[in-house]
């Protein structure tokens, strides 16, 4: 395995785990990354970075962050995003890789770029719903607003310097493995 082929990784997992946050910010990123040239992306992926695509993901992220700051939208949003995080980290990740055969890019994708997105999008689902119960959906803009910012700075963060968002990724992931733990029902002995 190259050294591309491990920033390459590093590059789709640090997305991924943006699409948990916000599903299309990590992949404007990617579109203005490979559409400058400062990423390039597998040659199936190649429209990503053209004007139509930038085009509907500007849209699509106007229309994203604008509805979680709605209450209530924002959680019938979730039941939505939380599949299509899923879907749309895998993409990420396979659409990213460099250097490997497409059953292990997409055996990658999967695992890597879909359980990242998968379990980041449950614990924000999570908090969501938590908030929107101790809150009236009052205290859901801010999560939005944290949310998105995280979304962005990991995506460029992955773009800019990939091994260190796999770092931020990885403490990402063991804050939601934490709270998960801790709201999780105990078995009594």
């Amino acid at each position: 395995m190259t050294s591309e082929t491990v920033i390459s990784i590093f590059l789709g997992i640090g997305l991924a785990a943006s699409t948990g946050f916000r599903v299309f910010v990590p992949l404007l990123v990617l579109s203005l990354a490979a559409h400058f040239g400062v990423w390039d992306l597998n040659e199936n992926w190649q429209w990503l970075g053209g004007w139509p695509a930038l085009i509907i993901l500007v849209v699509a992220v106007v229309a994203e962050v604008f509805a979680y700051f709605i209450p209530w939208v924002d959680n019938l949003l979730d039941s939505i995003a939380l599949p299509l995080a899923g879907v749309a980290g895998t993409l990420v990740v396979v659409s990213t890789l460099a250097g490997l055969d497409p059953a292990m890019t997409w055996t990658i994708g999967l695992i890597a770029g879909g359980g990242t997105a998968a379990a980041i999008k449950g614990a924000s689902v999570t908090t969501r719903a938590t908030s929107s119960v101790t809150t009236a959906g009052f205290g859901n803009p801010l999560i939005t607003v944290i949310e998105t910012l995280v979304s962005g700075v990991l995506s460029v963060l992955s773009v800019i310097v990939p091994v260190i968002a796999v770092v931020f990724v990885i403490l990402i992931l063991v804050v939601v493995y934490r709270f998960y733990h801790r709201i999780r029902p105990r078995k009594s002995r």
